[in-house]
């Protein structure tokens, strides 16, 4: 209930709960009042249901009291306890009267049990009351309060006296003793209320308030019970029983309903009018006009002076004295502090405003204010650093005049904006000439404080933003141009593809070049990327020399070109700049040490035949270059193509197909076909070569020379590859068990995508440990491009695959680079001479004498040498007259399932070969 110890938790858990109580209560309390009140049932009746309800009634708050310490703590559960045993020893002292001290109707003795459990009360519930934690004061505060409740306490003991103990001086009939002790409950009830009045005061707005005006309630109830009891028993006509003891069983009710009151979770807000007007700040000087109006009434009635009435009213004259000086030096107090912080804010401001100044003159930004009329009110000095001019030469002149007319007229326009509508704001930008002649760009913020008294004026920050603007546009040309070239890029050609699209008339047409140069990875990897980059420049150049002065010239990355060209509907101007393009291209380069040949593939794309545009054409018309550009690469270079609607349908094609060899892979539409390998000294067929055939689902049987290449282009060739190797070393090994033992060479194809992996080795391992294949029967074939491209890895990797024990073989020999170099360098066991050598053997051709090199070639190098594509007997005649190893051809078998050719090797030998 405290201000700094609160509840732990609330006895009565729930509202509703203790509403029940309170109408229990309530209740008990009617029930107890019609009975005294009617005297029902008789005199004996009325006086057993006061004495045993009134000991109930004090027992029960004294339990209440008790548990609602326990959910207390610190001076919390101190204060409820002493309240708790306040009760208890009134009801303990009504008891002793009734069991022990009661002698008919005499009131008890001072020194009777009953006697002291009533005192007990008085004593014990003020000293629980002022245990009771109270909010934090200043000490002034407390003894402000403390003077109130004293002034409080001596008025209500004059009246007190006046009414009720002078009249019994008077008449004389009682002793002192007697009359003392019939005044002790009404006085220390008049202690405990102006107690309770104190603590409300200070409580007010707080969350126990409502709690102390309970027990406020219930000891103002028993404080009028106690008053007339003591008022009739100096009279002799107190009885037991009577009407007057309804207000100790309603006192003992509301403290009951008081502990076990609910308190709030969160605090109640206390508002600053309720802290600085405390409902009690008026209840002394109330009090003590009372206490004086009764005792001019008494004095004008009795016609004397009583010495504890004079006494009294001294001391309460004292008490105001003392309560007025404290207030003196509080006011006191009070003005100095204002006076202080006056002081300080004074300062304070004086401070701000020198920091403002200090700021405004030396901002970065120049603060001036005009008049509506753009008339200078003020200017700062920072205009003298910012733009050279002193402020002296703006002050009374009309700023729009000052400045060029153009700026003139739209700041002109931007005060007018704002000038109607209180602290609106506007922004603009303006070319401000410096005092040294450059133009600078500024940014002038206008905020209207017209209606400010202080400012009075439109205020314009302006500042300096050249060197952000020089940024920002440098920021924006390095996100639309290639560092390298400083062409456009990417994303700036395709917003002037996608404007020009958008501006053009029915008679314009708009075409899209895209080249790439041929032969410019060979410079990179044979003088490195520096003479590259120099070559790019050089391009660049040309470039922008071959194209008109509106053609728009970009670079893609790499050696990808591009050329935008804006002309007349049927004219040919693209082709044109298409062909200058190509000539001046077909120059040579000078580099540091040598010239440098390079020549372009271009593809052409002209809007006209775009169709119906995929959003704004744009990336559709440079697709179509793009596929234009490659159809000129595939006719051998040097020269430009036209895109073709074919074209597209063409890519289209390819990819469902690369999308259905992905799916074929997964569904085992891919099959291998076998080409037997034929000894041409024993006519014997001594091995195969595994081929993958592709039987697609819908378009049947695909040829190799389809499907291969997208496997190469897109990776896919390596799990082919994988699979292809180890379909054909299974099958292999399962034919030489049939034929009981006999070795098959199997030879399969290796790409150079495969090359590229560096787990190739392992690869082969694997399949080689997996299915039982001898390495000395596998043979493993590749073009003369993998031994030309990354030298040192690939000869790394053939070594390894040497070193595993398989055969190497040329496939195609003739065909290539044919270098004698890497023939000795690299661990090659076969020679396949390529079909194009043999078609014609028979006749004295130049062919002929080549075959005949080969297979001289590979016997000097101790190579063995396999003819492919034999169709006919002079062909294989030829060759054996050469002294050709081995053969294949159609003339011996075409490639056919595994079924057909283990038929071929377990019969040894095939047709002709003999």
């Amino acid at each position: 209930m405290g201000a700094t110890e609160p509840r732990l938790k609330a006895p009565v858990a729930h509202g509703l709960l203790w509403s029940r109580l309170c109408l229990v209560v309530g209740a008990a309390v009617v029930v107890f009042a019609v009975v005294l009140s009617t005297g029902m049932g008789g005199p004996q009746v009325s006086e057993a249901v006061s004495g045993f309800g009134l000991c109930y009634a004090a027992i029960s708050a004294a339990i209440a009291s008790l548990v609602c310490a326990a959910w207390y703590s610190g001076r919390a559960r101190a204060g409820w306890v002493l309240i708790g045993l306040g009760t208890l020893s009134w009801g303990l002292g009504q008891a002793a009267w009734i069991l022990l001290d009661r002698h008919g109707d005499e009131p008890p003795q001072f020194t009777s049990m009953s006697s002291i459990g009533f005192i007990g009360m008085v004593v014990l519930t003020s000293a629980g009351l002022l245990t009771l934690p109270s909010p934090a004061q200043a000490l002034a505060n407390r003894m402000r309060s403390v003077l109130d409740g004293l002034m409080v306490a001596a008025s209500l003991i004059l009246i007190a006296w006046i009414f009720v103990v002078a009249p019994r001086f008077d008449d004389g009939r009682d002793t002192p003793e007697s009359l003392y002790f019939s005044l002790v409950n009404p006085l220390g009830d008049v202690m405990i209320i102006t107690i309770v009045l104190y603590m409300l005061a200070q409580h007010r707005g707080r969350r126990p308030f409502s709690t102390l005006m309970l027990v406020g309630s219930g000891i103002v109830a028993f404080a009028m019970s106690d008053i007339c009891y003591a008022y009739l028993n100096l009279i002799g006509e107190y009885r037991p029983g009577s009407v007057s003891d309804i207000g100790w069983f309603a006192g003992f009710a509301l403290i009951l309903v008081a502990a076990m009151k609910p308190l709030p979770v969160e605090p109640a807000e206390v508002s600053e009018a309720e802290r600085n007007q405390p409902v009690g700040l008026l209840l002394p000087y109330i009090a003590v006009l009372a206490a004086l109006l009764t005792t001019v009434f008494w004095y004008a009635k009795v016609g004397h002076s009583d010495l504890f009435v004079a006494y009294t009213r001294s001391a309460l004259i004292l008490l105001i004295v003392g309560r007025q000086l404290l207030t003196l030096r509080e006011n006191r107090n009070l003005t100095r502090n204002l006076e202080a912080r006056v002081a300080g804010r004074t300062a304070e401001l004086f401070a701000s405003e020198q920091r403002f100044h200090a700021l405004v003159q030396h901002s970065s930004d120049v603060v001036t204010v005009v008049s509506p009329e753009a008339d200078v009110l003020y200017q700062s000095e920072s205009v003298q650093r910012v733009f050279g001019f002193p402020a002296r030469m703006f002050t009374g002149k009309r700023l729009t005049k000052m400045i060029d007319p153009e700026s003139g007229i739209r700041l002109a326009q931007a005060l007018r904006q704002v000038a109607g509508r209180p602290y609106a704001t506007t922004m603009l930008e303006l070319p401000v000439r410096h005092r040294d002649g450059r133009i600078r760009q500024a940014e002038v913020t206008i905020t209207n404080l017209l209606s400010d008294p202080s400012v009075a004026g439109l205020v314009l920050n302006t500042r300096d933003i050249s060197e952000r603007k020089e940024l920002q546009d440098q920021l924006v040309h390095e996100a639309y141009h290639d560092a390298l070239t400083q062409l456009a890029n990417r994303a700036l050609f395709r917003e002037r593809v996608s404007e020009a699209l958008r501006r053009r008339g029915p008679d314009d047409d708009v075409t899209v070049l895209f080249l790439d140069l041929d032969g410019f990875k060979e410079v990179n990897d044979s003088l490195g990327h520096l003479a590259g980059d120099q070559l790019l420049v050089q391009v660049a150049d040309r470039l922008r020399a071959s194209v008109r002065e509106d053609d728009v010239v970009a670079r893609f990355g790499g050696d990808e070109f591009a050329v935008l060209i804006q002309a007349v509907l049927s004219s040919d101007d693209a082709e044109q700049v298409a062909r200058r393009i190509v000539e001046v291209l077909e120059q040579p380069f000078r580099s540091e040490s040598r010239d440098i040949h390079v020549q372009a593939s271009i593809g052409l794309a002209a809007a006209s035949v775009l169709g119906e545009p995929e959003g704004d054409g744009a990336e559709q018309l440079m697709r179509n270059a793009d596929l234009a550009m490659y159809k000129a690469k595939s006719a051998g270079g040097a020269c430009f193509a036209a895109y073709d609607p074919e074209m597209l349908a063409g890519l289209v094609a390819r990819l469902e197909l690369e999308a259905d060899l992905r799916a074929a892979l997964d569904r085992g539409q891919l099959h291998l076909h076998y080409q037997p390998t034929v000894d041409l000294a024993t006519s014997e067929v001594i091995g195969f070569e595994a081929l993958a055939r592709w039987e697609h689902p819908t378009r049947g049987m695909i040829p190799p020379t389809e499907f291969i290449p997208i496997a190469e282009a897109t990776g896919l060739i390596v799990p082919l590859g994988r699979w292809v190797l180890s379909e054909a070393c299974r099958q292999a090994v399962e034919w030489s068990a049939q034929s009981g033992g006999r070795k098959v060479k199997m030879a399969v194809n290796v790409s150079v995508r495969q090359f590229d992996r560096a787990d190739l080795v392992e690869v082969v391992a694997s399949i080689l440990a997996e299915t039982g294949m001898p390495a000395d029967q596998l043979c493993l074939e590749m073009t003369e491009s993998v031994l030309m491209t990354d030298t040192d890895d690939n000869l790394e990797q053939l070594l390894r695959l040497k070193a595993l024990g398989v055969t190497l073989a040329i496939d195609d020999f003739g065909t290539g680079y044919s270098s004698l170099a890497y023939l000795r360098r690299f661990p090659v066991d076969t020679l396949k001479i390529d079909r194009s050598f043999v078609e014609r053997l028979g006749a004295l051709t130049d062919d002929t004498a080549l075959a005949d090199t080969i297979v001289q070639l590979g016997k000097s190098l101790g190579m063995a040498t396999v003819a492919e594509g034999i169709e006919e007997f002079g062909q294989l005649a030829a060759l054996r007259e050469m002294g050709c190893h081995f053969a294949q051809g159609y003339y011996f078998s075409r490639p056919v399932p595994a079924s057909e050719a283990g038929e071929l090797f377990l019969s040894a030998t095939v047709k002709g070969a003999a």
